[in-house]
């Protein structure tokens, strides 16, 4: 038998929660030395435009009626007012669409011209939202949403997608990455579901940490590398209503173990900034959260970054959510709470926000020191991305900008996160010698597969999208020639009234075409958007949408379902008849060509849920639901999902043996080791992805039925067996009292990997 061991640690588990050592300083004495010495060399008017973002629209040329000239240039002497006069010290966005490598050098040119020619005393710090690839500068490459790099459950691509995506940042002379997202997809209905890393902490520990890591490199940051911003600190991800900057309600024990631990992980690797929840927690808007911001973030983890506002988000607390009578108010109170940037962002606005902070700050309402601590966080960023000496990039510098070498890494992020759900009597992979029909609103739109932030903000707009990427008709008929692939829309989504929508077309020449075709590729989807243009009302896919999948199941042709979707949408009804069913997320610019490759089985699919899919609209539960949800008047099977978080076939199939844990009683001192055997018990090479799970069988409050604790992909060739070890520690089976703090107690625990359980005392 070929056997092999792997080592499989918990990750730095520990690291993740609350009983560890603060991280680890980011920042030397030199550069302390640095600060101190820029800091008394600054009025108040200065300190304060460090404070102060503006987006790029503030400094473009515009025309009598204020709308941006097309081609983009920036106008100098809104540059002198912005940045001189006002001493504006952040600058970030694109306008509305992408622009060139040539269009970046020369806005970088005049933005940093005051700092270069020393009309200024401070470099800009220049951010934008390089969500899933550099997808504000035309040609970048263009990887899966995050909710797709979850789904391959390989922390070495999430570090391969950082590393690429930092370096087409800064050949677009970029420094500062508005990502990862991290907040935790635990309301699938909410519209940034596809910008997580799915709905477990874990998980999103992992591969949020390793995401950072690419960003930042190791041990500082280089000229192709930038700083991260970890977001959106925190609980923006669960509003009670699913609709986006809406309030969520999060007891403490269950954000300390759900929602902060991605944050502390990401702060433990170094992550360099952080942006802050829009919406409100437990009555409490993200911006005035001085516990959050002050206590745990920088009192708790140590954090010395600094943390910006998300979009207009200090007027928001006089606009919104009424925790500030006036504008000024609302400055003193998201200042005061811990937030040390605000993403101002528009003018006059700025002006205005310069008077009235220099204001307070003179009242004394907003404490010198408190100014002075949130200057010394910018100033530490700026001087560790290399601002200060002069280091702006040029494009020429970076000839693998959007080359071969990056195009193939995310096509195998592509490959990886396609999740094969159902494969009724094996109908894939297909035949090449099979005729096609490929259908559906989304088989011949690249819009579909990469979703909002691709090439504008809310990613509609196709005439942007990148020459030479392919839509999944496009790829089928590359693949087997024209002749034998037929097409018919079927469906088209749109918008109508701020909502999605869906009509039926041309059914008869579906039905036609259908009829001499052998099988039927059916491309589902949703409408690309995000934040509040993405709100839905119903988790439920679009009832046009399903009845074009009953028609195609009423010509009696195989049926492959493939759902191009931002979040989980609910389709119980059309699952049954449906021959196969491909979950795709959104997997950007190389999306069609990764599907059609694993259709025909050139490639495994290896992509596992990184959510629960949920099968009903009133009724949303979680892997790691308590035992009363599985409470049914009959028994015990009322949890009842589509697919179950961490479920995706493959071409071949696994077994596993031989759970052993090298002990069956353990202290508060001591660790125990937990192996298993994965064979491929299949005809072809397949990639596993092994689980471990744990369950507090009793404990002093409502324990979790299982949780993800370590997780190990592995590639195993046909008839190859290998052995996975994971060693837990006894601080590794702690859990959140009601106050948030980390206990454990004695009592029986059980270990899962698969099928298998084997349980073990804590003494």
């Amino acid at each position: 038998m070929n056997k092999r061991i792997v080592i499989a640690t918990l990750f730095g588990l520990s690291a993740f929660f609350g009983w560890t050592q603060k991280a680890q300083s980011i920042s030397t004495p030199e550069i302390e030395q640095k600060i101190e010495e820029l800091l008394k060399s600054m009025s108040v008017h200065e300190k304060v435009g460090q404070t102060c973002q503006v987006t790029l629209d503030v400094l473009l040329k515009t025309d009598s009626e204020g709308k941006v000239i097309e081609p983009v240039s920036v106008d100098p002497k809104k540059v002198q007012e912005a940045i001189v006069q006002y001493g504006v010290g952040s600058v970030l966005n694109v306008g509305w669409h992408t622009l060139s490598l040539k269009e970046w050098e020369e806005v970088m040119k005049l933005v940093h011209d005051p700092y270069l020619t020393k009309q200024s005393k401070s470099p800009i710090i220049y951010g934008i939202d390089a969500i899933h690839g550099v997808n504000y500068t035309i040609g970048g490459t263009l990887f899966p949403q995050e909710i797709g790099l979850a789904a391959t459950w390989n922390p070495a691509l999430a570090e391969q997608f950082g590393e690429i995506v930092a370096y087409e940042c800064r050949a677009s002379g970029i420094h500062w990455n508005f990502s990862p997202v991290l907040d935790l997809a635990r309301q699938p209905l909410w519209s940034r579901t596809f910008e997580t890393l799915g709905e477990d902490p874990y998980l999103a520990s992992v591969l949020g940490q390793k995401i950072i890591k690419g960003y930042q490199g190791s041990p500082k940051i280089d000229a192709y590398h930038v700083a991260s911003c970890m977001k959106h600190f925190v609980g923006y991800s669960s509003p009670i209503s699913g609709r986006d900057r809406t309030p969520g309600w999060i007891p403490e024990k269950y954000m300390r173990e759900l929602y902060l631990p991605a944050f502390e992980a990401a702060t433990k690797e170094g992550a360099l900034t952080v942006m802050i929840n829009s919406g409100t927690v437990n009555g409490i808007p993200g911006h005035a959260n001085y516990h959050l911001l002050t206590e745990v973030l920088k009192g708790e983890w140590n954090f010395e970054g600094f943390a910006v506002s998300d979009w207009e988000d200090f007027l928001m607390l006089n606009t919104v959510h009424r925790t500030a009578e006036t504008t000024k108010a609302g400055i003193v109170q998201a200042i005061n709470a811990g937030v040390d940037m605000s993403m101002v962002p528009y003018a006059p606005y700025y002006q205005e926000y310069c008077k009235l902070m220099t204001e307070a700050v003179n009242e004394g309402s907003i404490p010198m020191a408190r100014l002075d601590d949130a200057v010394r966080r910018i100033l530490r960023v700026k001087i560790l991305l290399g601002l200060y000496e002069k280091n702006m990039n040029q494009a020429k510098k970076y000839p693998e900008f959007a080359s071969v070498k990056h195009q193939q890494a995310a096509l195998t992020a592509a490959q990886e996160s396609i999740t094969l759900l159902k494969n009724k009597e094996e109908i894939l992979p297909l035949k090449k010698s099979q005729k096609v029909l490929v259908s559906g609103p989304a088989a011949n739109n690249l819009m579909y597969l990469n979703g909002a932030w691709t090439h504008t903000w809310q990613g509609d707009n196709q005439s942007f999208n990148t020459a030479g990427r392919t839509s999944i008709l496009e790829e089928f008929q590359k693949v087997l020639g024209k002749e034998n692939v037929a097409y018919s829309e079927g469906c088209k989504l749109v918008t109508e009234n701020g909502y999605e929508a869906a009509h039926l077309v041309g059914m008869e020449d579906f039905k036609s075409k259908a009829a001499t075709s052998d099988v039927i590729v059916l491309c589902l989807g949703e409408y690309p958007a995000t934040e509040k243009p993405g709100d839905i009302r119903s988790l439920n896919l679009l009832p046009e949408q399903q009845q074009l999948a009953k028609e195609a199941y009423a010509t009696g042709k195989p049926v492959v379902l493939v759902l191009a979707e931002a979040r989980p949408r609910i389709i119980r009804d059309i699952v049954p008849d449906a021959s196969a069913i491909v979950q795709t997320y959104l997997p950007g610019d190389f999306g069609a060509e990764a599907l059609v490759d694993l259709l025909y089985g050139e490639v495994n699919f290896s992509g596992k849920l990184p959510y629960t899919y949920q099968k009903y609209d009133g009724q949303v539960e979680f892997y790691d639901h308590p035992r009363s949800v599985d409470r049914h008047k009959n028994g015990f099977d009322a949890y009842d999902p589509q697919w179950d978080f961490g479920f995706g076939l493959s071409y071949t199939s696994f077994e596993y043996s031989n759970l052993v844990l090298s002990k069956k009683s353990v202290t508060k001192s001591e660790s125990i080791t937990v192996s298993v055997e994965v064979k491929n018990t299949g005809k072809v090479a397949g990639k596993e992805v092994v689980q471990f799970y744990l369950s507090d069988e009793f404990a002093s409050l409502v324990p979790a039925g299982k949780s993800l604790k370590a997780f190990q992909k592995i590639e195993l060739a046909p008839g190859e067996t290998k052995t996975v070890q994971f060693q837990i520690k006894p601080d590794d089976l702690k859990f959140a009292d009601t106050d948030g703090k980390w206990i454990s107690e004695p009592g029986t625990f059980s270990v899962r990997i698969n099928k298998l359980i084997s349980n073990f005392e804590l003494n």
